[in-house]
Formats: structure tokens, sequence, C-alpha cells
């Protein structure tokens, strides 16, 4: 497989000087300055793809082209916000790019409740603690419903945690979940941006209606019209599996595991209507098993995220080493090194090591972190392909 790295633009203190010196060999990156919704112009696609070319590089995969939310939930600038997409694509197909992942979670895409969760070798990794998350949902949000969402035994955690939890915490869990996570790669809310809660919370009341049945023919409707672009520059789309897999705050959730992918794929029945098969996604579901997956899915999948999680008690879960956990990263490499060995696939959710922590980095794209990653990886290319 092709070995991808995601930049983050100009602003990102990772080079392509650096990135050539591990092993990289194409960029995995997007126009982040352009809000979503917006035409991705000619003229702005080449600027990045030259800047990279002559990095060294290749432009191998825009991750992501975002899907506006009234796309997602149909509202009335749908149609216009498809359009500008369809003309995105095409330009983005002129300029000899042919792999998009996009994903179609509601509102939120993945989420964390803590980004530095210290691991007993000193380095720190993303954590997901389930009692903390409802507490965010049920007194935080204050979610009409919330409580019926959790079951008895964790409405208790969550009166035990709010009995000690501290407005600091309060404030952390907030910057987590709806800024940190979410502004870089999203959009919605942004660093800075004042009252984060309500701006969150009026986005929830957008899908107030919106079950899964509802956005499941949304995406078939997104789907059936961007194909014709995509068939005339032979354009990849790769839908993300939802992170975790499983609904949250109310919202559905339609990229699950088995059941749900295998829909997306027959609903829209074209070769170029594809997966990107996240290994850590996925694995935080106890329902999937990664390698079946796999195996099912390798023809239509057009780009891999290498990463892996443990789930732990309590519906808790953490990003597990590359070489460990739920997403067995040695079988699933080995299937598509077999099945479709040209595929981009990228290490995803690196940990804090060394002095990546001071640097600043997205959450979860730490470079000393990823790199130690990438190492592993190659390793495992180096088994499976011997």
């Amino acid at each position: 497989m092709e070995k991808t790295w995601r930049w983050f633009g100009k602003k990102d203190t990772i080079t392509f000087a650096m990135l050539r010196q591990i092993g990289v060999e194409g960029i995995v990156t997007a126009l982040y300055d352009v809000p979503a919704g917006e035409i991705w112009s000619p003229e702005a696609i080449a600027g990045v793809k030259n800047d990279i070319e002559a990095g060294g590089l290749r432009w191998s995969v825009v991750e992501s082209l975002p899907v506006s939310e009234a796309i997602k939930y149909a509202g009335k600038d749908r149609d216009r916000l498809i359009e500008n997409y369809r003309l995105s694509l095409a330009n983005l197909g002129r300029a000899g790019i042919r792999t998009v992942c996009y994903n179609f979670m509601p509102v939120i895409d993945w989420i964390r409740t803590d980004l530095e969760h210290p691991l007993p070798d000193g380095t720190s990794s993303l954590y997901f603690d389930k009692t903390r998350f409802a507490y965010f949902d049920c007194r935080i949000l204050r979610r009409e419903g919330a409580e019926k969402d959790y079951t008895p035994q964790e409405r208790e955690r969550v009166e035990a945690l709010a009995k000690n939890i501290t407005g600091a915490e309060e404030d952390a869990l907030i910057d987590t979940i709806i800024v940190k996570t979410q502004g870089f790669i999203h959009g919605n809310i942004r660093e800075g941006d004042p009252e984060p809660v309500a701006i969150f919370n009026r986005l929830l009341a957008l899908y107030k209606g919106i079950d899964r049945d509802a956005l499941r023919n949304n995406l078939r409707y997104f789907l059936e019209q961007i194909m014709p672009v995509c068939d005339t520059y032979d354009i990849r789309m790769c839908i993300h599996p939802d992170d975790p897999p499983y609904p949250v705050l109310g919202l559905p959730r339609i990229v699950t595991g088995d059941e749900d992918i295998s829909w997306i794929l027959q609903a829209v029945d074209n070769p170029r209507n594809g997966l990107t098969f996240c290994a850590g996604s996925l694995s935080s579901g106890a329902h999937n098993d990664v390698p079946a997956l796999a195996r099912r899915f390798a023809s239509r999948t057009h780009y891999v995220h290498l990463r892996s999680t443990d789930i732990l008690e309590d519906g808790n879960f953490i990003e597990a080493s590359h070489l460990e956990g739920r997403g067995h990263l040695v079988e699933v490499t080995r299937i598509f090194e077999k099945e479709n060995p040209d595929l981009p696939m990228r290490i995803d959710h690196g940990r804090l090591m060394f002095d990546d922590a001071a640097r600043g980095y997205n959450p979860g794209y730490s470079f000393y972190g990823r790199m130690y990653a990438l190492a592993q990886i190659e390793g495992v290319l180096a088994a499976v392909s011997g």
C-alpha cells in the first residue's frame, strides 16, 4: 500500500522534508481555509498540489471535502450545496486527484473525552470515558431526553461524578468534545467561538425528526447526485465509518458496521462509491470483527486508516498500539496487501511521545507518535509481503 500522511497545510509545522526522511510517499490533505459548502477553485487546488509536488511528494487523497450539514439533514440549500460539491469534485478531477474521503456523521465527527490520557510507558493517548461523555450529554448540554439513552448503572455513575467534578474539568470536556476535536477538521465550531455549548445545541436541533432511515435516504440522494461527476473524472468516494460506531447525542449513525456498509454500497451500486476502511473506528464497536470486515469489503475499499483500539470496562475505549488491540492490523494489512495492494493508507492517531505534547499538534496527529507507528507498520508490510 502507498504510505501517506495527513498534512494540515502551510500552517503545519511538519514539513515535506521531514516526511520524505521517514518514508512517506503521498500526502493526505484538504483546503482547510475554504468553509464547508463553498467551491474549491482550480487555482486553490493547483496551489496546494504544486506545493506538495515541489516538496517531492504527491497529493494522494483529499481528506476531507466536507459535506455540509444541510446536505445531511436535507435543508432548503441542499441542492445548491450539492452542486457546489459537484463543481469541487470536477475541479479536483481535472487536477488529477482521484480519491476523496468524506463522512456523513451529523454535527460531530470523532469523539474523545481526554486528549492526553497517560499510559504506563510515559506516552499519552486519546481516550473515551463513557461516564464523562454521559455527564457532558446530560449535565452540560442538558439535551432533552438524554437520560433515557443510558443504562441505570451509567446514570448512577453520572450522579457520582457530579458530586466531584470541578468547573475546570467541565470546561475541559467542552473544549475536548466540541472544540479541539472538531474545529480543525469540521469547522462547525472553532477555537475562540463564544458559547460553544449553545452553538452545539443549535446544531443538534437541526436534526430533530431525522432518524436512521431519513439520514440513509439523504446519503443516497447525495451519492446519486455526485456519481455522474465521479464517473466522468474517475473519482473514488470513500465514506469514513462513524467514530465511535454507534448512536450518540440522540443522533443517528449510519456507518457503524457490516449491515450499514453493505446498505451504502448497494444503495448506489457504483464501484466509485466506496469505503475508507478505518480499523480504529470500526474496532471501537464491540459488534465489529475488523478482519472479517476487511475481507468482505476489500474490493470496495479505496483508502485505509491504520489504527487500533481497546475496549475497556464501562464502555470506555482507548487508542491501542498499532500492533495490538481489536483492530488486528497485522491481519488487516495482510488482507489489503493481498486483495487491493495499490490502496493509499495512512497511519492514524499516534501517541504523544518525547516532546510531541509541547508542539501544539492537532489531537491525534503528533509527529513522533505517528512516525513510531509508521515504523511498526513498515515492519508489518515487510512481513506480510515477504
